[in-house]
């Protein structure tokens, strides 16, 4: 009988998003992979630590054990750089913690993106920018880890906290474009006038449209909760509110900061993650919380 991941919510990661192997990709970098397989040989009996993300993957399967639905409605699987050797450490380190992940692709230096269309993929974390920059423009939300970003808050077990920026990322760059080449002051007429008339979808539509669909589905011990953090102030807010109106999605938290830092902030929501498609609000956000870098629309050309 054939497999289907068809219906799931498929988060696609590379090791170095999942596992801290820090060290390990010093030698990586060195240019000698046949030294960074013996070491990963090596250590194939040492779990390796948790890395930014894994929070976020481990809350995520916690739906797969839930719910009564059997389907198992979230798939993990591991897109990576290493070779199939190092792949052997990556599957033992996520038995160790009970991690139901059973896929990878170990691609031994090539990029491994090419293989999330046929994963129906709905999101790929990597630390490689040429990776996330390359699945991004295939269709597929995907952000740029910072393996140096605080990690998750363990203050909400049974909750899946995830955290977007608005503009490039939920949204189309429309606004951001108005915004780079004539200023604050004409960014904010422009969303005043078009208030009633919903914005294009960005990149992280697609992921925030599953993960409600995740949501409403229902487990009697995992939810998700998700907040709208936002460089926008009134009257700019109204757009963002009624665009995700029309699309007939709900976040449960809205941040209009007005260009405040969104660090602080963050740290209060505690997410397990969080988008944005500015490095500085990433730089901001890393300090705090775990955050990736979407490398889409006008502020990166």
């Amino acid at each position: 009988m054939s497999v289907s991941l068809d219906g799931k919510l498929v988060v696609a990661i590379s090791s170095r998003a999942l596992f801290d192997f820090e060290e390990e990709n010093e030698v990586f970098e060195q240019g000698d992979d046949r030294a960074y397989m013996a070491l990963q040989l090596e250590r194939l009996d040492v779990p390796a630590k948790p890395g930014v993300a894994f929070s976020l993957v481990k809350k995520l399967l916690a739906f797969n054990q839930a719910g009564d639905d059997p389907s198992q409605p979230v798939e993990v699987v591991i897109l990576s750089r290493n070779d199939p050797v190092s792949g052997m450490r990556v599957f033992r380190s996520a038995q160790h913690y009970g991690l139901a992940i059973e896929r990878g692709s170990f691609t031994r230096g090539e990029p491994p993106w090419r293989y999330l269309k046929p994963l129906h993929a709905n999101l790929f974390l990597s630390a490689h920018l040429s990776d996330v920059r390359a699945a991004l423009g295939a269709g597929v939300p995907a952000a740029q880890v910072y393996p140096q970003s605080a990690h998750a808050s363990a203050t909400h077990p049974f909750e899946v906290r995830i955290a977007f920026d608005g503009d490039a990322v939920l949204f189309s760059d429309e606004a951001e474009r108005v915004y780079q080449s004539e200023g604050l002051r004409a960014f904010q007429k422009h969303e005043q006038d078009k208030a009633q008339q919903p914005l294009l979808a960005g990149p992280f539509k697609p992921l925030l449209a599953a993960l409600q669909r995740l949501q409403q589905a229902g487990t009697p011990s995992m939810r998700i909760r998700t907040a709208l953090v936002t460089a926008r102030s009134a009257p700019a807010h109204e757009r963002a509110i009624r665009t995700l109106m029309n699309w007939h999605i709900e976040v449960d938290e809205a941040m209009f900061l007005g260009g405040l830092s969104k660090g602080e902030f963050l740290a209060e929501f505690e997410p397990d993650f969080f988008f944005d498609d500015q490095t500085g609000h990433v730089d901001s956000a890393a300090r705090h919380v775990p955050a990736g870098h979407v490398a889409s629309g006008v502020a990166n050309p």
